[in-house]
């Protein structure tokens, strides 16, 4: 699609007429992701034109222009190719920073934390603060990030069930056939089978395990030091990935009072 001016231009106005049809406040694009120098030049192309054809169609029809954003990889550096910063500082309204599925048993052969907001052996490793200040210094502003996290976790096979930490070997997905596993479920499995848990604030994360099953992922409190990070840190906001994996909406109204009661000096 994004290979053509022609394609890009029929992708654009057929994503604008949609929006508008369904009265959408925006437009979202989620390519996961651009993996060469190629596909990152088109994808600096089709934002930039996006933009001028946003604008163009507010002044056509006197309508506010609609939102345009972006979920990105959590650091500016995919595959050794760098996102356009620039660019998308210039023509995206913020970006949704992808900050979790770090660990999964489809890429993974060990336990980890899947969405660790620090790594306390490597500051500059995998994680959402580690991305986050690479986006940052990249020159991406603050109030144009938005930090993820994810109503899902992952559940992998133990090889030992005495080894139950991070970095234990393991035989494949557990649960369900990838081992992804939403968080209503990972609630209703901690119940059923005694499953015991564990909140890291190192990491800022949760994990659980029973038997052989070892599951990673956020709970009530990592979500809420999520958030206050988010606040601290000047950000526009947050977002999750998916409101349908919550359990009774409890991440989200823990999330959304944690960011209306966060002094955003003091992450307090």
């Amino acid at each position: 699609m994004t290979r053509t001016l022609e394609n890009r231009k029929a992708f654009i106005d057929s994503s604008i007429s949609v929006a508008r049809e369904y009265g959408f406040h925006g437009l979202d694009l989620a390519w996961e992701y651009p993996s060469n120098i190629v596909e990152m030049a088109n994808f600096k192309k089709l934002i930039e034109e996006w933009r001028v054809a946003v604008e163009k169609e507010s002044e056509n029809t006197g309508l506010l222009p609609l939102l345009l954003t972006a979920a990105v990889h959590y650091s500016p550096d995919y595959n050794s190719v760098q996102y356009p910063v620039q660019a998308i500082a210039d023509n995206l309204d913020f970006v949704n920073i992808m900050s979790y599925d770090f660990y999964g048993p489809a890429w993974s052969d060990v336990t980890g934390p899947p969405a660790a907001l620090y790594d306390p052996s490597n500051p500059a490793g995998i994680s959402g603060d580690s991305g986050l200040r690479k986006w940052l210094d990249a020159n991406l502003p603050a109030k144009k990030a938005v930090l993820g996290f994810s109503y899902c976790g992952w559940a992998w096979k133990l090889e030992d069930p005495k080894a139950d930490g991070y970095d234990a070997a393991t035989d494949g997905a557990a649960i369900t056939p990838d081992g992804s596993v939403t968080y209503d479920e990972i609630k209703d499995y901690i119940v059923s089978s005694g499953a015991a848990t564990y909140h890291d604030p190192a990491v800022v994360g949760f994990y659980c395990h029973a038997g052989t099953t070892w599951i990673g992922y956020d709970d009530n409190q990592s979500i809420v030091s999520k958030v206050k990070y988010a606040k601290l840190n000047g950000l526009l906001g947050y977002f999750s990935w998916h409101l349908a994996a919550d359990y009774n909406g409890g991440l989200s109204r823990a999330a959304s009072l944690a960011w209306d009661t966060t002094d955003a000096t003091t992450g307090k």
